[in-house]
């Protein structure tokens, strides 16, 4: 394996690696914002995933799809938690 392949396959795993590292704390932060609520994780790939808010009943309060633009940084994921406590309210 020439050392161009090498560098570009490193650069691709440390760029997966990040991007799990960003969606672990995301899932970790909406789960703390929404507790008691319990928040159900689903089809993660390729750096976006669901998470739905399910009651003390097991009834869905909230569904929604993010992406990496939404969790990877404080200021958007902040602002998808306002917006879906505004949506529970509602």
């Amino acid at each position: 394996m020439n050392a161009a392949l090498m560098l570009c396959l490193l650069q691709e795993h440390l760029i997966t690696m990040n991007t799990s590292i960003h969606t672990q704390a995301a899932i970790r932060t909406l789960s703390q914002a929404f507790a008691p609520l319990n928040c159900m994780i689903h089809a993660a790939r390729k750096g976006s995933f669901s998470f739905t808010l399910v009651n003390e009943h097991g009834i869905a309060r909230h569904s929604e799809r993010l992406y990496p633009e939404q969790y990877e940084s404080a200021e958007p994921l902040q602002a998808v938690i306002d917006r879906t406590r505004q949506a529970l309210v509602a």
